[in-house]
């Protein structure tokens, strides 16, 4: 499991011309089940994606497609971690 912290380095302007094509991102991998939650930091500064994956390395190859980081929009930092205990039907994350 990880969490990857995308930090906004442009303007918002420039983030909102881009939104439609990163929610494609999201949502082409939340198909695939790699994306487990998604949202916006607050205040606006970024955005915080958990993610399920074999490993950091594949992880960061998915997340080099992400159009806020080829635009250079945001920059990203993921964090691995080993979750020990969920909420009743979370089990899967474990």
């Amino acid at each position: 499991m990880f969490i990857v912290s995308l930090t906004y380095i442009a303007p918002l302007a420039d983030l909102d011309a881009a939104m439609a094509d990163h929610v494609a991102f999201l949502e082409k991998h939340y198909a695939t089940g790699m994306f487990v939650a998604s949202g916006r930091k607050i205040p606006r500064t970024g955005g915080i994606i958990l993610a399920k994956a074999e490993s950091e390395a594949a992880l960061r190859k998915v997340l080099e497609e992400d159009p806020f980081y080829t635009r250079k929009l945001a920059n990203i930092d993921v964090q691995e971690f080993a979750p020990s205990k969920v909420q009743p039907g979370l089990e899967g994350l474990l």
